[in-house]
């Protein structure tokens, strides 16, 4: 039944109906709450009345609503009103794709639709969500070109009618989750949908190739009089060439479209993002023949016209007919704009065309170079989805970053940032506004055996266009080659002109040894994910790839960042591991000088183990003029800054790394702790909300966000701080010393008293700093206590002393001589 203009369901009101089809009947209503317009499904009797199918069918709606993608309707609500179960969604203000379908479409407009479909459909099947529907009435295209698909995670609730030969069969679709039943619109099924056994991404899209022939050829591929014949000829036929239907398709759609219609789904595209990245170049392409074309003088595009027409039998009429064949009046005139000028090339001719050409890449070039100044390199993807290809993919995504951090004047957001999208389908060009970014790259991997295909494609954010992409089929020990292949490619792209230091510095080789690559890429992985038992596997990586390569500086500054970060992390006694931090970092800067990674190693070493501020200095400061871009001498250089008292310097220096690396945890957090020593507790707190807001679980912010609250003099909140930073720590005793402190600072003796037993307890068993014990014996006033301890931890050079003469735990100590004499000691 029709529902009448004012009727209301919930907080909604009705307008109109716009709508109706297998799943229900489709209104445009007004949210009276939130003063929007939205779209309302209304849900057939039979499914709203089926518990066991309505229980589906909400997992499902769900899911969908999970999909946040430009290119997927958004999910408003699902809900009940009396005995209606309703859809909430978003109004798109435009008109199915049947409708441009039927009015006939631009080449460019084809493809852009097809792009932008596919772009959704990766989303939806990183997801996990199969649409098993796409067809030209599930994908709405609104006024301004936008496309949005419909019905993720709908369609498939819907059951079958008894037979295939319904009526409605275009507009409804027939799904049912058992093997042997027909699933989909019969028009858009792929053969194993026909066959009614088991289905996946790839069904979504051989469903998308349909819509697209049906896009240039204005009919779909496989057109029987019935469903039941449809589906026979989908099964036992290939699809017409699409040169039967239009003149001069470009081959490159042709192999598109046959790709996506091929029978063996192993033999189809493999996902949606190796199709969308067809589909953008083949756009690119086009977009770049399109300038090139309106960029010849028109006398010149004339008078080859002309010598073309000529040649072959074209004339001011246009294409004549061969010989017995019959005029089709409507060939080619379905899609506006796809015949193109044919220019016959004579050698004058092409001499002139191709200086023509060059002139406008050039021009291309310059304004690319003028336009882009930075860039974000996502983490590229495993689609093997294992632990073995895992380090590849991270590897080269870093390695990829480390290459263009080398080019003056370009900013690359740092790894911590971007492999914050790790995982998570976030759409590219979203990640690039997030990111403040104008060009996003992204890629894919798939290892089988030695053999690794790589895929990459270069997009511009502000236009939502691809500027370059290719594919990368080589051996597992051609890694290097490829990894140089894409970074001087992209480098192309945004800086074509480049100095001869440059242009090294950018194909600079660390290491000929492909294993030895390898297996510091193995090493790197398991150093970013911090744990003990990581930094071990860390250490033997890196260690192999040296027994390989004696001469690998890269490997050495891998093997000194985690010998350091084992006592940096609480792990392992500062004299156990820093000597062997401080050699493996000189051992890298004696083979290259010029390697920024082994000067910030090495100041690293020089500041929280020797103490040595001035050589620490001069460190970070090689190291930053030897690549400005690299984040993490700038984050280090701010400490050093702060340790020795120059406050609003450090502060200045933490914002030049948090530039270059927004989406850090450490950073963010680290610059709340600058306000904390600071005593500036305010500023603390704003910046700390924001690391936790960043990730609700990260421990350090939690124990500084306790920290800058006592300071505050807000003991209730801190403690709990304190206690939450305790409960997140997996393994470890820092944070029971935090804690313990923590308790003291407020007052809590008897809790602190507790807390410090049981940390004393842990010591006999595993390495505790004893600057836990003395910040919280000074606090509980017992002053010879915490100097003893003090002293200890001195003794074992435990590198956030420092901070001594600037973080406030220490306050209830510095007037005491014996403090003066240890601040002398730090060097401070």
């Amino acid at each position: 039944m029709t529902l009448l203009s004012g009727t209301k369901i919930g907080r909604y009101e009705i307008r109109a109906k716009i709508g109706a089809g297998g799943m229900g009947e489709v209104y445009r209503a007004f949210d009276t709450d939130l003063d929007r317009t939205v779209a309302i499904k209304i849900l057939p009797p039979a499914l709203a009345s089926n518990q066991q199918r309505l229980q589906r069918f909400t997992q499902e709606a769900k899911a969908a609503s999970a999909l946040n993608h430009p290119h997927i309707l958004t999910i408003h609500e699902i809900g009940t009103e009396g005995a209606t179960r309703f859809i909430a969604t978003e109004f798109i203000d435009g008109e199915t794709l049947r409708v441009r379908v039927n009015a006939g479409l631009k080449l460019s407009d084809i493809l852009e639709v097809a792009t932008q479909t596919a772009s959704a459909l990766a989303a939806a099947h990183d997801a996990g969500i199969v649409h098993r529907d796409i067809k030209p009435e599930n994908i709405m295209v609104r006024r301004d070109g936008f496309v949005k698909v419909l019905d993720f995670g709908l369609a498939k609730l819907v059951e079958p009618k008894d037979s295939t030969t319904d009526a409605e069969a275009p507009t409804r679709a027939m799904v049912n989750t058992d093997a042997g039943t027909v699933m989909g619109t019969a028009n858009y099924m792929s053969p194993e949908q026909a066959k009614g056994t088991s289905m996946d991404a790839r069904t979504d899209l051989w469903s998308l190739g349909a819509v697209l022939y049906e896009m240039i050829a204005g009919q779909v591929p496989f057109a029987g009089e019935t469903p039941t014949e449809t589906i026979s000829l989908i099964l036992q036929k290939d699809a017409a060439p699409l040169s039967r239907y239009v003149d001069e398709v470009p081959a490159e759609l042709e192999r598109i479209v046959a790709k996506a219609l091929t029978k063996d789904r192993d033999e189809r595209y493999q996902t949606a993002k190796d199709f969308l990245i067809d589909l953008r170049n083949l756009k690119r392409k086009l977009e770049v023949d399109a300038e090139i074309d309106r960029s010849v003088p028109t006398e010149f595009r004339v008078a080859l016209s002309t010598r073309s027409g000529q040649k072959s039998g074209v004339t001011s009429a246009g294409a004549q007919p061969a010989a017995g064949e019959t005029p089709n009046p409507d060939r080619s005139t379905h899609v506006a704009g796809f015949k193109k000028r044919k220019i016959a090339i004579a050698v004058i001719a092409g001499l002139a065309l191709i200086g023509m050409v060059g002139i406008v890449v050039f021009v291309r070039a310059r304004k690319a170079e003028a336009a882009i100044d930075s860039i974000a390199v996502l983490p590229f993807e495993n689609l093997n989805q294992d632990a073995d290809s895992d380090y590849l993919a991270d590897g080269i995504t870093e390695s990829i970053i480390n290459s263009l951090t080398q080019l003056p004047n370009l900013k690359v957001i740092a790894r911590s940032s971007v492999f914050a999208y790790k995982g998570k389908g976030v759409d590219p060009f979203v990640a690039g506004k997030q990111l403040g970014v104008r060009a996003i790259l992204t890629g894919r991997i798939v290892r089988r055996g030695d053999q690794l295909s790589i895929s990459a494609e270069l997009m511009e954010v502000a236009s939502n266009k691809q500027i370059w992409g290719e594919r990368y089929n080589e051996k597992l020990s051609d890694l290097l080659s490829v990894q140089r292949n894409i970074a001087t490619e992209i480098t192309r792209n945004l800086r074509p002109q480049l100095s001869g230091e440059q242009e090294r510095r950018l194909a600079r080789n660390y290491t000929q040894n492909a294993e030895a690559y390898q297996l510091y890429l193995k090493g790197r992985y398991y150093w970013n994910k911090r744990t003990e038992d990581n930094y071990r596997k860390a250490i033997e990586s890196f260690r192999q790839a040296i027994e390989i390569d004696p001469s690998f500086a890269l490997a050495y500054t891998g093997l000194a960042d985690t010998y350091s970060f084992l006592s940096s992390q609480g792990i392992r006694a500062p004299s156990d591991v820093f000597p062997l931090s401080k050699e493996a970092a000189k051992r890298a800067i004696e083979i290259d000088d010029s390697l920024s990674e082994a000067h910030t190693s090495l100041a690293y070493v020089k500041l929280y183990y020797d103490w040595d501020l001035a050589g620490a200095e001069r460190e970070y400061t090689r190291a930053i003029e030897l690549n400005p871009n690299y984040a993490t001498p700038h984050h280090g250089f701010a400490y050093l800054l702060m340790s020795s008292g120059r406050t609003e310097q450090a502060i200045a220096e933490i914002k030049k790394a948090e530039n270059l690396d927004p989406l850090s945890l450490i950073i963010q957090t680290d610059h709340g702790e600058f306000f904390y020593f600071a005593r500036r507790p305010d500023e603390a707190i704003e910046q700390l909300q924001k690391a936790i807001e960043m990730d609700p679980g990260f421990v350090r912010a939690h124990f500084l966000m306790g920290r800058a609250l006592a300071q505050k003099g807000q003991c209730d909140p801190a403690i709990a701080e304190f206690q939450k930073a305790r409960s997140l720590a997996t393994g470890g005793v820092e944070m029971l010393g935090a804690l313990a402190q923590g308790y003291a600072s407020c007052g809590r003796k008897a809790e602190a008293r507790k807390t410090l037993d049981e940390l004393l307890l842990l010591s006999k068993q595993h390495y505790v700093s004893p600057h836990w014990i003395a910040a919280t014996e000074g606090a509980l006033g017992n002053r010879d206590e915490a100097f003893k301890w003090l002293n200890q931890a001195v003794d074992g050079r435990f590198g956030p002393l420092i901070y001594l003469k600037v973080n406030p735990i220490w306050d209830p100590l510095r007037d005491d001589p014996r403090f003066t004499e240890d601040l002398r000691r730090v060097g401070l």
